[in-house]
């Protein structure tokens, strides 16, 4: 059985292979951006926590209190990965100093 195939044309050859291989992100600021956003989001989202918390405390109709308690339970998380991510780089750092050259 033989399969008649067309030739295939350079363009559309280009946006297969960005479809199998997409194109890599560009590092724009590297790790020390990288991780300086990723706190700032932290602090932003116990900021925003705790906003919600003084408006339940003040019985603001607006504010419910499961949307309060998800709130607060994204700070933690986040407040608890960026912690682990600290512990983490203590210990690499903490492992190369006592390398011996």
């Amino acid at each position: 059985m033989d399969l008649p195939l067309s030739p295939v044309s350079p363009s559309a050859l280009k946006d297969l292979q960005t479809l199998v291989r997409p194109a890599a992100p560009k590092a724009v600021g590297g790790f020390s951006e990288a991780l300086s956003g990723a706190l700032q989001s932290v602090s932003a989202s116990q900021l925003e926590s705790s906003r919600l918390q003084r408006e339940v405390q003040m019985e603001n109709p607006q504010v419910s209190l499961e949307q309060t308690m998800v709130a607060m339970q994204k700070s933690q998380i986040g407040f608890q990965a960026a912690l682990h991510v600290r512990n983490r780089m203590v210990q690499a750092y903490t492992d190369i100093m006592n390398m011996q050259v």
